[in-house]
């Protein structure tokens, strides 16, 4: 067994390539300025209103991680199910950009889809037990848990009673998905920028699914569409940043 020290256990490992803002190791190609060329942009036309601007940038950005992820590091192994969450979650950003209200629950499949197939991503090969993962597990569950509560409890006295078991059943898979990246901060086969990269982002991509739910069934958020928006992109652009930092 290996003995956890500050130089080589998860303190450093999580809080120095936060500190530093970990992207060396990362393939710096037109890619990702490219990826967050467009995040910017989609955020500005929700800002606008400028509807085609949004239908071409929402997608372009999915499209251009997958493109990123295929000449970097292929689609064998984790790799191929980290490429199926992009694609389903192109799918699920197609659904909400066309009408939110009309196919949320397709959108909200699709992405279902998607963070089914991180967290097999993040398994391949199965992680050794951590303490650490188990202290993880308590806090995303804890954290999670009275803001989850808060939106089935609005969906009930809101008339959408209907809704609470596909959004429990969603919100226990995103937080699966959520305690899956942040195990490699204890994963000493991680390396430490690719991990922290891929906690980052997604927890970002997990506070934009927090804010989307907030916003459609407890609460109007002033702008939260926009901050919806950018914390997704963001979350996913370092999420797979992270993959090829770890598997090039």
């Amino acid at each position: 067994m290996v003995g956890y020290t500050w130089e080589s256990g998860w303190p450093s490992r999580f809080l120095l390539p936060i500190f530093f803002l970990p992207i060396h190791g990362v393939s710096m190609n037109i890619f990702l300025p490219a990826a967050l060329l467009f995040a910017a942009l989609e955020s500005l036309a929700l800002w606008k209103r400028w509807t085609r601007l949004e239908y071409i940038a929402k997608p372009a950005v999915m499209l251009i991680l997958f493109a990123w992820l295929f000449t970097s590091i292929g689609l064998n192994g984790a790799a191929l199910w980290f490429g199926l969450g992009i694609i389903f979650s192109l799918a699920g950003d197609v659904f909400l950009m066309i009408a939110l209200d009309r196919f949320f629950i397709f959108g909200l499949v699709a992405f279902l889809l998607a963070h089914i197939a991180y967290v097999i991503g993040f398994n391949i090969p199965l992680p050794d037990f951590s303490a650490w993962g188990l202290v993880f597990a308590v806090i995303v569950s804890l954290g999670g848990a009275r803001i989850i509560r808060r939106i089935v409890t609005a969906l009930a006295s809101n008339g959408q009673s209907a809704m609470r078991t596909p959004i429990l059943i969603y919100s226990l898979v995103i937080s699966l998905m959520l305690l899956s990246a942040m195990m490699k901060l204890s994963d000493l086969t991680w390396n430490a920028n690719a991990a922290a990269l891929v906690s980052l982002g997604a927890l970002l991509f997990y506070i934009s699914d927090i804010l989307l739910a907030w916003n459609k069934f407890v609460a109007p958020i002033q702008h939260g569409r926009i901050y919806n928006i950018a914390a997704y992109h963001l979350g996913q652009i370092m999420l797979i940043a992270g993959v090829i930092a770890q598997f090039k």
